[in-house]
């Protein structure tokens, strides 16, 4: 059971459309476009997004863009922004146009690792820790994520004692937070469970966040063993945008419309309050430009609900 302890009980929500909804696109999105996205998203009171990723635009491009995005965006008191990087020459373009918070990230799976990164597991910490060292004593915070915490598209399902390993790794390299990043979708309420169960046991709930993707249309049901285990930082992308472009198969984030209409009827608001209804149509607009299929179950219900001109469109 999701028990409430009231107003200070409150989920941060990553917004990821601007980077993880985004990278794996084939049509272009051009550069001003992104920056009104993010502006758009900004003024809902998402107020923490992952808007850039520094990583090599030839197997990337639609990420090419980053520094430009990052360095344009509306930067105001208590927004924050963060950027991925996979590798000490990613952060040190990415501190050329300052983020909020950087993201490092390696994979449960050793093969999907050698696929998605081109290393091993054992190579990645030894980037991370280049990474830590350089951020070490400046202000950007560093989020440590985890690829493939239950199942792996190459290798099949993932001990949850082996997440549990490198979720305490990553910390005990500097990290200030880890998320847990269920890649491919394929995972159940029973899986995922027996996975934070063995992460609590040596990891904080208030140093956790969760990184779902809806595939099976499991990402919300999925949620719920987090918040119930007191995880209170959430990813999310508008109209359910993205996929990895090397997790053949999966499909996008769990969308931000679904998962605020969730924790609105849990009593678990967003903090800062967010906008749901302005959300939605953001997203149907979006969508609707770029000819791309909007994947958010509340969002197309609350657009037949409410006029677009009674959001003061």
């Amino acid at each position: 059971m999701i028990v409430s302890t009231g107003a200070t009980d409150r989920v941060t929500i990553t917004e990821v459309g601007p980077r993880d909804g985004l990278q794996a696109l084939s049509v272009w999105i051009p550069t001003d476009r992104k920056i009104r996205l993010v502006s758009d998203l900004v003024a809902t009171g998402l107020h923490d997004l992952e808007v850039a990723s520094f990583v090599n635009p030839a197997r990337v491009p639609q990420m090419r863009d980053g520094r430009d995005v990052l360095s344009s965006v509306p930067r105001s008191p208590g927004v924050r922004y963060a950027a991925l990087v996979p590798n000490l020459r990613g952060f040190q373009d990415a501190q050329l146009v300052s983020p909020d918070r950087i993201a490092v990230v390696t994979a449960a799976s050793e093969v999907f690792q050698q696929r998605n990164m081109n290393s091993t597991i054992e190579a990645s910490f030894q980037r991370i820790e280049q990474i830590v060292d350089a951020a070490r004593g400046g202000p950007m915070r560093i989020r440590g994520y985890i690829s493939t915490v239950t199942d792996c598209p190459y290798s099949g399902p993932v001990d949850p004692a082996r997440v549990a390993v490198i979720a305490e790794r990553l910390l005990s390299l500097g990290c200030h937070e880890v998320c847990l990043g269920e890649t491919i979708g394929k995972g159940t309420v029973a899986t995922v469970s027996r996975m934070l169960d063995a992460v609590l046991a040596v990891v904080p709930a208030d140093r956790l966040g969760l990184h779902f993707h809806d595939t099976y249309g499991q990402a919300l049901a999925n949620i719920i063993p987090g918040l119930e285990r007191g995880i209170r930082m959430i990813d999310s992308s508008l109209a359910g945008l993205g996929g990895c472009p090397f997790a053949p198969g999966a499909a996008g984030n769990v969308a931000t419309e679904d998962v605020v209409y969730l924790l609105r009827g849990l009593g678990l608001a967003p903090s800062p309050a967010v906008d749901l209804e302005r959300i939605a149509f953001i997203g149907e607009s979006f969508c609707h430009e770029f000819g791309l299929t909007h994947q958010s179950k509340a969002g197309h219900a609350l657009m037949r609900a409410v006029r677009p001109n009674s959001l003061g469109e």
